[in-house]
């Protein structure tokens, strides 16, 4: 169905996996359907984080007998130039990683662009890449995700409908969103061959996926706006049979899902909509709260709104009251204080408190300011790190403070049969021998992970708490060493269950970033989550607010924020110390979609947009706000 701001069929899932599972059931139907005919079925491919659960549900169904890949041809849409076959970062390593290791596909069918190619034949090659699908009679069925420029394929902005197989150059977003994969910046090819955006579009049927709210403004513009050259996605515009599958969260920016009210007409029964929807029209006419009147609401598509609730002034002040009550300088609640109208309950006082923390920063990154607030109104504030972070500290600070350990052995005569030297040689040896990507050794993982181990018990140690409330869960998904993990296991959710029934805490605070449908933030709440769910029945848990936090670089929309905490220059400035501790993470470039501004650069210009967004409502005026939601189980 296409919504008339909609330029290309949309359908919205609640959520990554059960979009997924419906894009994997219509590729099996349509396999199906051409084998029953004796019919080769042309399948385009994609890469990334986008496509790994449909391929995780199509092996499912050829195991299950449900569907066999033995007509299946299958065209994968890129890869980087130049690039090793064997390469962790390969495309060809990871279709067979996720998809052609695990299904009865017939290996002459699978057609991947070759990085291996000698450059002067590049040109030739990717002509016989075209052929060769034209002369099957072209792409059945095309998979496509999105990246943050809007490219399809490699086909970065500037890509028109008239580009075919080619050898082209990275955009420095693209190699950016890349860096993590190769673990710097530096070791992103610059090139990469891909289809075109006219071959794409030679495809009888195309499906473009997105996941999570990252991915929520370029689909706006692919879907709702201009065709054009610097969005070569919105080009799917033109196709007779295209299609795009979001979650909700990469939905979030579209017309009928951001303000329904001016597409259809709606029945005002859902308070957070409400609140959406005033909120929505105060920041689009710069107009606190207070100030707005029927006449604005009527010239905004919300007349039958002012209708069913008496008129703007009644409504405004409800809005009001409970945007302002969301507002709270004691995020463990107010001791001795009528807490009916507050966030958080006033007794037990003091409480338990445990902040969850995915990677060993995450903590005074996300929610410093109430991690301050809550030690010194006198809590029992205890930190779990759910990760190591191991990969995210650069090989030179790993030689560094092995460097230290070697050196301080030997100053104190702590040397025993040379074996400090004698680790610190393997490891740098491991080092100099390892390519860009390549997975570390045993050894130098931990003593990565020791070192973002430190950071963390220092920014602790500043913030207040002792060693003795500081949890280091090393959950066993994230240590693999590479950016890719395992899936989430029982084994990690009895490790947070275990620190649950230790602590009983009155307070969880977890991080509820859900942006990467497939990142570490998301498996870590997963974990959280299951481990709730069993507990849920005991008494102390039934007791127990769970609140999320954001990660740095997005907020919770206001209607959605249920406790805002806001935080004095002072505490601003002590966030900004404690988030100092974590040295090794001064080098942001390293990861996804960050901007090479400093962690507590971006963290405070979000805390301080979300003051200014509820000063701008007509609130009061902080300097800054940190905001989280309630998880109800």
């Amino acid at each position: 169905m296409k919504h008339h701001q909609e330029k290309i069929p949309t359908k919205i899932y609640q959520d990554s996996d059960s979009a997924s599972v419906a894009v994997a059931l219509e590729i099996v139907s349509l396999i199906n359907k051409a084998a029953k005919s004796n019919k080769k079925f042309i399948l385009g491919l994609a890469t990334g984080s986008t496509p790994t659960r449909v391929y995780l549900e199509l092996i499912s169904l050829n195991k299950k007998k449900k569907v066999s890949f033995k007509n299946v041809i299958t065209f994968n849409l890129d890869e980087y130039f130049p690039m090793p076959k064997e390469s962790l970062q390969s495309y060809v390593r990871f279709m067979h990683e996720h998809l052609f290791d695990h299904i009865d596909i017939l290996p002459e069918n699978i057609n991947i662009p070759d990085g291996t190619s000698p450059k002067h034949k590049v040109q030739s090659y990717c002509l016989e890449y075209e052929k060769k699908i034209e002369q099957l009679g072209g792409i059945d069925y095309q998979l496509l995700g999105i990246g943050r420029t809007g490219h399809i394929g490699f086909n970065e902005p500037g890509s028109g409908e008239d580009t075919f197989t080619r050898l082209i150059t990275l955009d420095q977003v693209t190699r950016l969103d890349a860096a993590s994969d190769f673990f710097g910046e530096e070791h992103v090819p610059n090139k990469a061959i891909t289809m075109g955006v006219g071959t794409i579009l030679k495809a009888k049927k195309i499906v473009m996926m997105a996941w999570g709210e990252g991915k929520a403004n370029i689909i706006k513009k692919a879907v709702e706006g201009e065709v054009t050259l610097q969005i070569p996605s919105s080009f799917l515009q033109k196709h007779h049979n295209s299609e795009v599958i979001l979650d909700e969260a990469a939905a979030s920016e579209l017309t009928r899902v951001k303000t329904p009210w001016l597409v259809k007409s709606l029945e005002w029964n859902n308070e957070k909509l409400i609140i959406k929807a005033v909120v929505w029209l105060s920041q689009n006419l710069q107009k606190p709260i207070l100030k707005l009147t029927n006449n604005d609401y009527m010239e905004h598509g919300m007349g039958d709104l002012i209708t069913e609730k008496g008129n703007a002034y009644q409504l405004n002040i409800k809005v009001f009251n409970q945007l302002q009550q969301t507002i709270t300088g004691w995020p463990g609640g107010k001791p001795n204080a009528d807490d009916s109208q507050r966030p958080e309950r006033a007794k037990p006082f003091p409480k338990k408190v445990l902040i969850f923390s995915p990677h060993p920063d995450d903590d005074v990154i996300s929610m410093g300011g109430t991690f301050l607030r809550l030690v010194e109104q006198g809590h029992q504030v205890h930190v779990a790190y759910q990760t190591s972070g191991n990969i995210a500290v650069f090989d030179d600070d790993a030689i560094r403070f092995a460097d230290f350990a070697n050196d301080f052995n030997k100053i104190f005569n702590l040397e025993e049969n040379n074996k400090a030297n004698k680790l610190y040689d393997k490891m740098v040896s491991a080092l100099k021998k390892k390519k860009p990507g390549e997975i570390d050794s045993k050894e130098v993982m931990q003593i990565k992970g020791l070192i973002r181990k430190g950071e963390a018990k220092s920014a602790c140690r500043y913030v207040g708490i002792t060693d003795e409330q500081i949890h280091f869960l090393d959950l066993p998904f994230y240590e693999t060493g590479t950016v890719k993990k395992k899936p989430i296991s029982q084994a990690d959710v009895d490790i947070i269950v275990k620190l649950l029934k230790e602590i009983k805490p009155h307070q969880i605070y977890a991080a509820g970033d859900l942006s990467d449908p497939h990142g570490t933030h998301r498996v870590c709440l997963a974990a959280i989550f299951a481990a709730i769910e069993q507990l849920k029945n005991q008494t102390w848990m039934k007791n127990c607010y769970v609140w999320l936090y954001r990660g740095a670089w997005q907020e919770w929309e206001i209607e959605n924020i249920e406790m805002a905490v806001p935080l004095s220059p002072e505490e601003l400035m002590k966030k900004r110390k404690a988030i100092f501790k974590h040295q090794s993470q001064k080098d942001a470039a390293l990861f996804p979609g960050n901007d090479k501004r400093e962690f507590w650069v971006r963290a405070e210009d979000r805390n301080h947009a979300t003051a200014a967004a509820y000063n701008n409502l007509g609130l009061a005026e902080y300097e800054a706000i940190e905001a989280f939601v309630r998880y109800k189980f």
